[in-house]
């Protein structure tokens, strides 16, 4: 007798959908014959491996699709595409000879010593200068955080050590913001602001400029307002005392978040203020005063304030007397107002919003108010990264603000929903009007706007960020000739082939970052410094010279007192004498180089 049955079994799908099925009726002597069947028919087992496997690749991006979902993995993947393209830049400019001996190689030698276990010498910064062969970093800038990278320089000696080290800080950046913004705006928006900030004008002007200590400025900045605003205060006060070991004058950006923390008004608050703000003057005090004279360096190089006062105390007194004169040379000529207005775009000038722009204002003084370095003013360089992530947490703070302000107002009114449809439909009456697509989008943004105005305002960062890419710094990443190698880039390669290891070499400017790491480097300054080897270039617009001629005039001087010619190839040439007694006299006692400090291209 055949039994009939009927089986009624629940049909999973993906995203938990799930249905009812009733399988049709089955005999159960058929079953078994199938059954049999199935084991042996070697169709029907490829089918079945078939499904197995299709199971298994769908199990597999079930589980990539919900990995993605964790916020933690789409910070992690933005700072890793972020630091990518940073690397990836300053690489290829690099390898496109590119990079500067001022500052790139400055700070490979002074590293490369701290990897060595001895002091942080830049014979190429001390020759220039007329300080000598045996110049430490640290009588320059007070950075004892650079010896954080020596192991860095003892895995790989060289330049493109501290381009990668330097894209993965800035990079680094990325998480504290996100999670500080996520805090104040939520996670949409958080995302948004990570992109601007990678994308902004002053993280991207550093990485195409050399290295630079402020490479570690932004990731601590972030750190140190996202501990304090999740209540981790010694954390922060942790980020801030690492941040004075970046530079002497970043205790004028701890002093300026001091003075932020205590306009909140908050007891503990106002403690942390005050010590901030004590802290850090007296930390840029002690590191420009005693620190730095300490170690072979000025106090006084860097001043640059005459026309205030030949003294700091006489400086401030006469910014205190005379407000107006202080503020005038404050805003101009207009290339220090432009600065300061781009700035304040980058992030929809919602820094205004915030009480913590004024933890930017210390140092925004210290270089606008200057007279002796125009370079100070300008966007170009990697003056402005030193504030950007104040900013930005400032623009996060404003938009917060900005939102609860209109929250408290009140939100519109919703629009009148569309009447319901009568039950027996309309039959032959005309039914309502519907509104056109394009109005109900105008409407949906509309209502995200009143709802959500600091997620429109970062999605517009974002966006204004990412349009401005082909045009910006960034925006030779584009062209595919940038990848590229022209005949100008292999006459330099042949030219620096000609120089053998271990020598000691006056360089063009964008010469020497390729010996770097080889050979001792001097820079082609146009004070003859009779090293053995001397690689110029003729065509080239190089520092300090102010055109290629001069530089050409230089290499023909040195030809006419004993260099000869060992190679010559699209403008780069290659010049050899034997070392002697004036190779020594010139790094015992050498003359400053005129054209460092005359601006006479400037």
């Amino acid at each position: 007798m055949l039994l009939r049955i009927r089986s009624t079994r629940r049909l999973c799908f993906p995203f938990g959908y799930a249905a009812t099925a009733t399988l049709p009726a089955v005999s159960s002597q058929a079953a078994g014959s199938g059954s049999a069947r199935a084991a042996t028919d070697p169709k029907t087992r490829g089918k079945a491996d078939e499904m197995a496997g299709g199971a298994r690749r769908f199990t597999g991006l079930r589980a990539l699709r919900g990995g993605w979902a964790h916020a933690g993995v789409k910070v992690a993947a933005l700072t890793a595409a972020a630091a990518l393209v940073y690397c990836l830049d300053s690489l290829i400019l690099f390898r496109r000879f590119l990079a500067s001996t001022f500052d790139l190689v400055i700070f490979d030698q002074g590293i490369s010593g701290y990897a060595h276990l001895a002091a942080p010498v830049s014979i190429a910064r001390g020759v220039s200068d007329g300080q000598g062969a045996h110049f430490l970093l640290l009588a320059d800038h007070w950075s004892p955080l650079l010896a954080v990278l020596a192991p860095l320089q003892a895995i790989h000696d060289g330049p493109a050590t501290l381009l990668v080290a330097q894209g993965v800080l800035f990079a680094l950046a990325i998480p504290p913001l996100w999670a500080y913004t996520r805090r104040q705006l939520g996670p949409g928006a958080a995302y948004f602001v990570c992109v601007a900030y990678a994308l902004s004008l002053p993280v991207m002007s550093a990485v195409v400029f050399d290295f630079h200590e402020v490479a570690f400025v932004p990731v601590l900045t972030a750190v140190m307002v996202e501990r304090f605003d999740a209540g981790r205060r010694w954390h922060g006060v942790l980020a801030a005392a690492a941040m004075l070991l970046v530079k002497e004058d970043m205790g004028l950006l701890v002093a300026g978040f001091g003075g932020y923390l205590m306009l909140r008004r908050r007891r503990a608050d106002v403690w942390t203020g005050l010590a901030f703000v004590v802290g850090g003057l007296a930390d840029t005090w002690v590191a420009t005063h005693l620190l730095i004279p300490a170690f072979g360096g000025s106090a006084t190089f860097y001043w640059a304030y005459g026309q205030f006062g030949p003294t700091l105390g006489s400086a401030a007194a006469n910014v205190i007397i005379h407000p107006l004169h202080a503020l005038r040379v404050f805003v101009t000529p207009w290339v220090k107002a432009r600065t300061m207005i781009g700035l304040l775009a980058t992030f929809g000038f919602l820094p205004l919003a915030s009480p913590m722009v004024i933890a930017v204002l210390p140092l925004l003084a210290e270089r606008m108010l200057a007279s002796g370095y125009p370079l100070w003013w300008q966007a170009k360089f990697q003056y402005d990264a030193f504030v950007v992530m104040m900013l930005c947490c400032a623009a996060v703070d404003g938009a917060a603000r900005l939102q609860a302000v209109l929250a408290r107002g009140g939100n519109p009114p919703e629009p009148p929903a569309a009447p319901p449809t009568p039950p027996g439909g309309y039959g032959g009456a005309a039914r309502p009007p519907v509104p056109p697509r394009g109005r109900q989008a105008s409407r949906a943004v509309l209502t995200l706007v009143r709802r959500r105005p600091a997620t429109v305002w970062a999605a517009a960062i974002c966006a204004a960020a990412l349009v401005y890419v082909p045009s910006s710094p960034f925006g030779s990443l584009l062209h595919p000739g940038f990848y590229g190698v022209n005949a100008r880039m292999r006459a330099a390669a042949a030219a620096i082939a000609h120089v053998p290891a271990g020598v000691e070499v006056e360089a063009s400017n964008n010469i020497g970052p390729r010996l770097s790491g080889r050979d001792t480097v001097l820079l082609l300054d146009g004070t003859p410094r009779w090293a053995p080897w001397v690689v110029g270039d003729t065509l080239g617009l190089d520092f300090p010279f102010c055109s290629p001629r001069q530089q050409a005039a230089e290499l023909t001087y040195l030809q006419a007192h004993g260099y000869s010619l060992v190679f010559a190839d699209d403008g780069y040439e290659v010049l050899h004498r034997p070392a002697d007694w004036r190779t020594a006299q010139a790094l015992a006692h050498p003359l400053p180089a005129a054209r460092l400090h005359t601006n006479i291209c400037y």
